[in-house]
């Protein structure tokens, strides 16, 4: 496990905590950019535990980019089954956690009163898995938007460990209320 700034072990939660205050304290200089610890996360996203995969979000630009924070643990729950004598985070769910962070950025430059109640995913285009992302690194999801059109977005994100790029992939979304998820799911949406 990595040491965080004040010899705190990376992997503890208040060391999670401790780096987006600082994140949040580097872009409080700079204009417009939005913040999310997992508080407000948790109040932008329908997922929960043990599928929410986002820390944290900083650099929230309206719904242009952000970073989102993820510390990886030896206690999630996939380690147990993906190789538990060499645990490595999966791929899918590093992407997930990149799509969980974009659909964060979305609501929250739709604004606070929105409630998603599901955010579907449409698409994964060009994903590559350049590294292992292992128990002790803090994911850093890096996301841009490429366009939207109502409440469907198309984002190119890379989720980096220590500015190495562990993975990339163009993700779509949509945003939808549960009726229109229900129809959307039934092939009538």
């Amino acid at each position: 496990m990595g040491r965080a700034g004040g010899g705190l072990v990376v992997g503890d939660g208040y060391a999670v905590k401790l780096e987006i205050e600082n994140k949040m304290d580097d872009v409080s200089s700079k204009s417009e950019l939005g913040t999310a610890d997992i508080v407000r996360v948790m109040k932008l996203l329908p997922h929960r535990y043990p599928f929410l995969l986002v820390d944290g979000i900083y650099d929230m630009d309206g719904d242009n980019s952000a970073v989102g924070l993820k510390n990886v643990t030896i206690n999630e729950p996939f380690f147990q089954g993906h190789f538990p004598q060499f645990p490595v985070m999966p791929g899918v769910l590093i992407i997930e956690g990149l799509a969980q962070t974009a659909g964060a950025l979305c609501v929250h430059s739709i604004g606070e009163d929105y409630k998603a109640e599901l955010v579907y995913f449409m698409g994964i285009d060009r994903a590559k898995f350049r590294r292992p992302v292992v128990p002790g690194d803090v994911l850093h999801y890096h996301v841009r938007k490429i366009r939207n059109r109502g409440r469907v977005w198309k984002f190119y994100g890379e989720a980096k460990v220590k500015g190495q790029i562990a993975a990339e992939a163009e993700i779509s979304a949509m945003l939808a209320d549960t009726a229109e998820a229900r129809a959307f799911a039934s092939g009538n949406g």
